[in-house]
């Protein structure tokens, strides 16, 4: 399993429940990342989503603790077990955490990789993600070219988590 997300200078990744800078770059490196895939998205995030609705091109996981919760076109979970049994047999490189940040800080632990695009600001954040580079089995395997959007620098990172936990259905 992998995650992706966009995190600013200090990791922030968001106010008020919505990303505080958008590029549209970053958009489409999501979109070619994901297309295809199993996303695992949190209730809340998946309402900024445009409609408020699933991804399209993507099988969406809803994690949520919400035991009424029924969303057309997304399967929802309500447990890490049920998460972890309704993934079983996938491919884990087509997998990825999207987010919230609760969705996030469970999932970490289970991460094999972290597409992270690092933008070099900080704008007002509420919602932060783990600093990767001060987590000890977390280790920078590729930084992309710095590149520039409305004055706004920005990069594709990749980390590895050199210890992730097992998947466990149990």
């Amino acid at each position: 399993m992998n995650l992706i997300v966009a995190v600013d200078n200090n990791w922030g990744i968001g106010l008020g429940g919505t990303q505080t800078l958008v590029i549209p770059e970053d958009r489409r490196y999501f979109q070619a990342l994901t297309d295809g895939c199993t996303v695992i998205v949190g209730r809340r995030t998946l309402l900024d989503f445009p409609g408020g609705k699933p991804l399209p091109g993507r099988r969406n996981i809803v994690l949520s603790r919400d035991a009424a919760l029924k969303i057309d076109g997304a399967v929802v979970v309500n447990s890490l077990s049920g998460l972890f049994k309704e993934i079983a047999g996938e491919d884990p490189d087509k997998v990825f955490v999207i987010g919230g940040d609760r969705v996030f800080r469970q999932l970490l632990p289970y991460c094999t990789r972290a597409y992270v695009t690092k933008i070099y600001a900080a704008p007002e954040s509420d919602t932060f993600f783990p600093n990767l580079d001060k987590l000890d089995n977390w280790v920078l395997e590729e930084t992309g070219e710095t590149k520039t959007h409305d004055g706004v620098n920005y990069a594709f990172l990749k980390y590895r988590n050199t210890a992730p936990l097992p998947p466990s259905a149990e």
